[in-house]
C-alpha cells in the first residue's frame, strides 16, 4: 500500500515563501511521477506541478511558474514544492500525488495516489 504524507503548509504574507514535502512509502518512490495539485475553497482540484520519475522533467501550470518549483529526491522518496512570492490566491489545501507513467499527468482523475493534504494561507 502506496502512502504519501504531505506537510510544510501553514499561514504566510502574501510576498512571503513556503516549502512543501512530500514523503512517500509502501513502493518504489522511483517507479512513480509525481504531481501537486491544490483546491480552494468551493473550486475544483487543479494542477499545479509535475515531475517525471527521474526528474528529469519538469512542468508547472501558468499560474504558478517562475514563482513554484517541484523537485524530487530519490534517496529519499521525497517530493517538494518550494513556494515563492506567495500570494492570496494560492490559498489551498495542497494534495501531493503519485502516477505510474513515466511522466505523470496533469489531470487530476489519472494519479493512483493521493496523500491528504496540507493547508496553505496567504494572508494579503
Amino acid at each position: 500500500q502506496v502512502q504519501l504524507v504531505e506537510s510544510g503548509g501553514g499561514l504566510v504574507q502574501a510576498g512571503g515563501s513556503l516549502r512543501l514535502s512530500c514523503a512517500v512509502s509502501g513502493r518504489t518512490f522511483s517507479s512513480y511521477a509525481m504531481g501537486w495539485f491544490r483546491q480552494a475553497p468551493g473550486k475544483e482540484r487543479e494542477f499545479v506541478a509535475r515531475i517525471s520519475r527521474s526528474g528529469g522533467s519538469t512542468w508547472h501550470a501558468d499560474p504558478v511558474k517562475g514563482r513554484f518549483t517541484i523537485s524530487r529526491e530519490n534517496a529519499n522518496n521525497t517530493v517538494y514544492l518550494q513556494m515563492n512570492s506567495l500570494k492570496p490566491e494560492d490559498t489551498a489545501v495542497y494534495y501531493c500525488a503519485a502516477d505510474v507513467s513515466p511522466f505523470g499527468s496533469s489531470q487530476p482523475d489519472d494519479m493512483d495516489h493521493w496523500g491528504k493534504g496540507t493547508l496553505v494561507t496567504v494572508s494579503s
